[in-house]
């Protein structure tokens, strides 16, 4: 299964390790073949020194995940870092549990388009990443993840569906990915253990039916596969290499 869709990995997954030697961890990952990061932080660093890093490593930067409230405050900031690193993804990544629910995501819709407008005219794609949450029905009988999708301007803000997080909430990835064509730049890869605990499993351990996400890229016009793994049962440099390995073996990597 040959793609051109090049894959990178969310930091989150080694947050341990970047905390004691970011650079360090980023060469690890440049070692496993994935072609960029997701980045949810930067290890303190200057942009101009990441940059550095990045492409002594053959690095891109694919996304950064930034803070509800850092995209509302900051973004000029947000905008300058990321071009600096010449990165043109920018994902919202997490709602906290007091603000899910309706009347924050009504001013939720309003902030998203703020946001994405402003990116958009300086070239940048702003994206919004789901979990499980966004799938439960409100009061108004939308989900939060239709509702936004719905009512925000889709040349302004796109999705990262993540696929694992859709699995959990008995949802189809790929009905998402047609449904959304074209709307998903960036798409989360991840795996869940088949059984009732549903955790986090390293890709082609668990049961998403990755192989028909993967099928979808080309079509759906994704940018980049993000391979992420929350949490792990064993080391996560382990973990992140036997999901690589699989993606190597179906061509992805």
């Amino acid at each position: 299964m040959m793609t051109n869709i090049p894959v990178a990995l969310q930091m989150y997954s080694l947050r341990n390790e970047s905390e004691k030697d970011f650079t360090g961890t980023l060469e690890k990952v440049a070692e496993l073949g994935y072609a960029g990061v997701e980045f949810a932080g930067y290890g303190g660093m200057k942009a101009t020194e990441l940059k550095k890093v990045l492409d002594q490593l053959g690095l891109r930067a694919a996304s950064s995940h930034v803070p509800l409230d850092m995209l509302k405050n900051q973004l000029s900031e947000v905008i300058q870092y990321q071009q600096s690193i010449e990165n043109t993804h920018i994902v919202c990544p997490f709602l906290m549990p007091d603000q899910r629910n309706q009347d924050f995501y009504t001013e939720l819709i309003s902030t998203l388009n703020q946001v994405g407008e402003i990116c958009h005219k300086e070239g940048i794609t702003f994206s919004y990443h789901n979990h499980d949450f966004e799938l439960v029905t409100l009061e108004n009988g939308k989900k939060p993840l239709e509702w936004i999708l719905h009512e925000t301007n889709p040349e302004w803000v796109k999705a990262e569906f993540d696929v694992y997080w859709l699995t959990k909430a008995g949802e189809q990835p790929t009905e998402w990915l047609k449904r959304y064509k074209g709307r998903t730049p960036l798409v989360h890869l991840k795996d869940m253990t088949t059984d009732g605990e549903q955790f986090f499993a390293e890709l082609g351990t668990g049961g998403v039916d990755i192989d028909s996400i993967l099928a979808l890229g080309n079509e759906c016009d994704v940018k980049w596969w993000i391979v992420e793994q929350d949490d792990s049962r064993r080391s996560p440099i382990e973990s992140v290499e036997i999901s690589s390995s699989y993606l190597k073996q179906k061509g992805i990597l």
